[in-house]
Parts: structure tokens; sequence; C-alpha cells
């Protein structure tokens, strides 16, 4: 079998609302097709033109490559040679960001075919099965009030789920408010239902404020504070995790094996949040989770966005040895809802099943695709 074209779509819904934090607003999916008719699917988190750029510009030489030139006449099933040979072409402009973001969709793309070829979905293709369901919290952006709060919880509870996490919105702004909001949540999903606080950022650097918070959410039961500070502010997340008992997550911003030990050695984490569409894929995903294992440090992959990357995480939440929590994208955007056919749906115990059939087991609607498709 031969890799005989990729393709980078860009989409987009029909208005953007650029002051919210929901990628799920616009896309870009990625198609390797074959000469022997297998299409394989990935999706990338991230700027989509800039990546689109990325995969489709031509090669400028030796290592500054294009990564369709990459793979163009490549077997493709050989999926970890092939992110090797890619990275090593981006290592002249990019061994981060969105470089790592183009290799991520492309790996998944791969390894969907691989999964096709073979008969298999792909979480067989990974290693031993740990598990064949995985329990969701629900993913939202934290509304303005704690009415609203206790509006969307009731709503996500009626839907089966038993844990929900709220992130960005106001978060960071008043400590007094996200106390607030917070305890809000709490009181709203009971004993049964875990919360998650995605702060978005917002502390920026300062570890006493973000302490002062954390020990409040510690009062409340919250399960862990997501994000606190930018991503490189590692002297404070040290500091934080090391005060307080509440767990200290990170890492949807980084990128490979070797971003993460730099995370984990420096911040003291007590859980890591790689994305499989920005880190590196599930390659580089399963690189990641078991360094992190090995460091005492559980993983929970990020993913908010389509049933694509829904699939992908539950592929690598079957394999984990500690692939305890689905993320769970409930943003009201047809990119969200509806780009691939089958929908994951919750289950009444609030667990969500890792799919079966071969490959990524999720198909793209084409119809959804092409109303949406700018590029």
């Amino acid at each position: 079998m031969k890799i005989t074209d990729v393709e980078a779509i860009v989409l987009r819904q029909a208005e953007v609302n650029e002051g919210i934090a929901d990628g799920s607003q616009d896309d870009l999916v990625i198609r390797i097709h074959t000469d022997e008719g297998i299409t394989g699917i990935g999706e990338v988190d991230s700027s989509p033109e800039l990546v689109q750029a990325l995969v489709q510009a031509p090669s400028s030489h030796a290592v500054a490559v294009s990564l369709r030139d990459v793979l163009i006449g490549e077997d493709p099933l050989d999926v970890e040679r092939l992110w090797q040979k890619m990275y090593r072409g981006l290592i002249y402009f990019g061994r981060r960001g969105i470089a790592i973001h183009a290799i991520s969709g492309l790996d998944i793309a791969l390894w969907d075919i691989k999964g096709k070829a073979l008969g298999k979905p792909i979480y067989e293709l990974l290693g031993t099965p740990h598990r064949d369901r995985v329990r969701a919290y629900a993913s939202m952006l934290m509304p303005d009030t704690p009415a609203e709060v206790t509006t969307a919880i009731a709503a996500l509870v009626d839907q089966n789920f038993t844990a929900v996490k709220l992130g960005w919105g106001p978060l960071g702004k008043d400590p007094e408010l996200d106390v607030a909001l917070a305890a809000a949540a709490k009181a709203a999903g009971g004993d049964g239902v875990e919360i998650m606080i995605d702060a978005g950022l917002g502390y920026v650097a300062d570890a006493k404020k973000a302490i002062e918070v954390a020990r409040e959410y510690e009062r409340l039961g919250i399960y862990w504070l997501e994000e606190p500070f930018e991503p490189d502010e590692y002297e404070a997340y040290a500091e934080l995790a090391d005060t307080v008992d509440l767990r200290i997550t990170a890492g949807e911003q980084d990128a490979t094996w070797w971003g993460f030990r730099e995370l984990i050695d420096r911040a003291h984490v007590d859980l890591v949040q790689p994305d499989v569409t920005r880190c590196g894929g599930i390659t580089e995903t399963l690189r990641i989770a078991e360094l992190a294992y090995s460091r005492g440090v559980a993983t929970v992959p990020h993913a908010w966005k389509s049933g694509i990357i829904k699939a992908a995480s539950l592929h690598c939440n079957a394999v984990m040895p500690d692939g305890i929590w689905q993320e769970y994208c409930v943003a009201d955007t047809p990119i969200a809802k509806t780009l691939t056919v089958q929908r994951l749906p919750i289950e009444a115990d609030g667990y969500v099943a890792v799919p079966t059939a071969p490959g990524l087991g999720v198909d793209i609607d084409e119809n959804v695709l092409e109303s949406l498709r700018v590029g």
C-alpha cells in the first residue's frame, strides 16, 4: 500500500465568536489517501490555515520539507517510522507549536489507515487493552454567574454525566467569583458528580493568588484545578502543586515527550493532559503517558473538538494503565456535535464506549464537512 495524496481541509462555522475560548468553531481535518482505496482521517486543534499551509506548502530544502511530500509514496502502515521522518523534516522551522500540531493530525490519520487495513480498531494495535469504556466528564466553558452554572450542571446530569469540567470564561479575574462559581457547581452536582475547574491560564504566574483559590477549592471538594498559569511558568506551578493537596493539572499547550518531561520534572503537576491533535498524535500521546506513569503522574488526554479527537483519545485511554477519564466536549457547535456520523453517546452510568470498528471507528459526515468547508 502507498500514500497517494494528503488533504488538509479547513472548516469554519458561519459565525465565529472570537471572544470565547471555543476551538470547536473551526477545524482542520486531515485525509490521507492510498492506492488501495483506504482513506484515513485525522484532526488538528490549532490555527487551521497555518497548519494547512505547513502540510501543503512545497519543500524548501532537505530540512525544510512539505509534510505532504514527506508522506506521498510511503507505506502508511509504517506509522512510527513516518512520525520520525516527519519530525526530522520539520526540525529546521519548528520542533513544537504548529509543526507538531500538523504531525499530530497526520499521525491520527495514519493509525486510522492501519486499523482499517488490518480490520482492527486502533486500540488493538497499540498494546494490551485495559478497558473498553471510560468515565466521561462533560467539558464546557464556565458561565458568567452562579445561577447559570446551576442550570448548566443540572442539564448535564440529566444527560448522564457524572463529572463536569468548567473552564475559561470569567475565571482568573476575581478570586471570590471563581470560588462562588465552583461552589454553585458543587452544590448543583451533589455528592455523585465530580467537578473540575479549568482556570484558563487566568492567574498568569501569581502562585499566591492561585494558592488562595485552590485552598477554597479543596474545602469545596473540587477534583482538580487545571492550567492556572501560563504554560512556561514552571516555578509558579511547582509552588502551587507543592503547597496544596488539590490535584494540579496542565499540558494541553505542550507537545512531544521532551516537552512533557520538562513539564513533569519542573512543574510538579499531579496530572498531565496531552492533546492527541497537538502533542504529536496517538504515537506521541502514548509515549507521554508512559513517561508520566513512570514518574507517578496520571494522564488524562485533553479533547475539545469533534468526534475525531474523542475517538482518538478513547483509543489511547483504552491501553493506558491509568486511562480513567475521557474529556467530552459538549460545545453547541456543528463541528462538536455533527462532524462524525458516530456520536459516541454517554451511557446511563456516565461512561463512553471505546469504538470497536476498524481504525478510529468514526466516519466523517460528508454533508456536514462540505457545509463547513472553507478551504
